[in-house]
């Protein structure tokens, strides 16, 4: 990219300078380590440090540089203001703001606690499947992904939202499956704003089901219950590719991981997984009754498995019997 440690070192000292956040010769700045898409500086004192978060939002190299506390801060909250907002010079066109510069002032009512995650997690893959889901059910107004940085410790995370809205909607999000874990998502103990009333994530999937919520998209949408589409039989989409049938080995294994895990949400009579023609790389799974089918389909329905959302949904008997997996 071009960016080194000093560099970035010297250009944020000039700034502070600039800007009088220091007195004129002085290097507050004295320590960087960079990484692919974020750094940590280290300043003299931790008066400097409070002042370098004044330079939230100063252009950099055609991008906007978001300054604010690491997450293991556990100090008082400093007041401060962004870079636009301590100069007067607005945002120049040409630089790229697309994760917005949000100010480190509000925060705590932009951030979420995720608990429950697991090691196979990532921070990425959690973060598209928490955007993805706010998605499906209409919680997510505008365009993008509002989730603007998510960082896993463990069992937990934290996400952090582009709006204090946004955040509140996903709420909502509470108990949602993924992964093999239900995701425990409320506000961080450090949070001392208003309670803000909200739903579970079964809630909110009845209310789709009944239609109290409008989905955006048909693209995805929860498991139908009707006594005319529930069958034993569930169909999985989106979840494998030709590259994990390839080979005999890997068919096999794929076969064997299913069962196991399938197995877990009722008795599984059978599983087919054709290799080839047009049901080639979906998942059919079929359960002795209705209300195991509806487990699967509860526990699996927009999980992320290798970067994809699987789709999941109940399949007709006759054309499964019939082996007709089109659809």
């Amino acid at each position: 990219s071009g960016i080194s440690e000093q560099l970035l070192i010297q250009f944020m000292n000039g700034a502070m300078q600039r800007a009088k956040l220091c007195a004129g010769g002085r290097q507050p700045i004295i320590k960087c380590r960079l990484s692919a898409k974020f750094a940590f500086i280290e300043c003299e004192t931790a008066e400097d440090a409070n002042r370098a978060l004044n330079l939230n939002g100063i252009p950099f190299m055609g991008m906007s540089l978001r300054v604010s506390r690491p997450s293991k801060y556990a100090g008082p909250h400093i007041p401060c203001k962004t870079w636009q907002e301590l100069t007067g010079v607005p945002m120049p066109q040409h630089v790229q703001t697309s994760d917005a510069v949000l100010s480190p002032d509000d925060k705590v009512n932009r951030e979420l606690y995720i608990g429950n995650t697991t090691p196979e997690m990532t921070e990425s893959a959690l973060k598209e499947f928490l955007n993805r889901a706010l998605v499906q059910v209409g919680l997510s107004a505008e365009a993008g992904n509002p989730i603007v940085s998510c960082q896993i410790s463990g069992k937990y995370a934290f996400a952090e939202f582009r709006s204090a809205n946004e955040a509140s909607a996903a709420l909502n999000l509470n108990n949602i499956p993924f992964m093999g874990s239900q995701l425990r998502v409320s506000r961080p103990s450090k949070y001392s704003g208003p309670a803000t009333p909200h739903k579970n994530w079964d809630d909110i999937l009845s209310k789709c089901m009944t239609g109290e919520l409008t989905l955006p998209s048909e693209e995805i949408r929860p498991a139908p219950t009707s006594a005319s589409t529930t069958t034993r039989i569930v169909q999985l989409k989106n979840m494998l590719t030709a590259d994990d049938l390839e080979s005999d080995e890997d068919y096999s294994e794929v076969m064997e991981e299913t069962k196991e895990e399938c197995s877990e949400f009722g008795a599984l009579r059978n599983i087919v997984i054709p290799r080839t023609g047009v049901g080639a790389t979906k998942i059919f799974l079929e359960y002795e009754t209705t209300d195991d089918a509806a487990k699967a389909i509860k526990a699996l329905a927009g999980r992320t498995f290798d970067g994809r959302t699987i789709d999941a949904a109940f399949m007709d008997e006759a054309k499964y019997l019939n082996r007709d997996y089109s659809g």
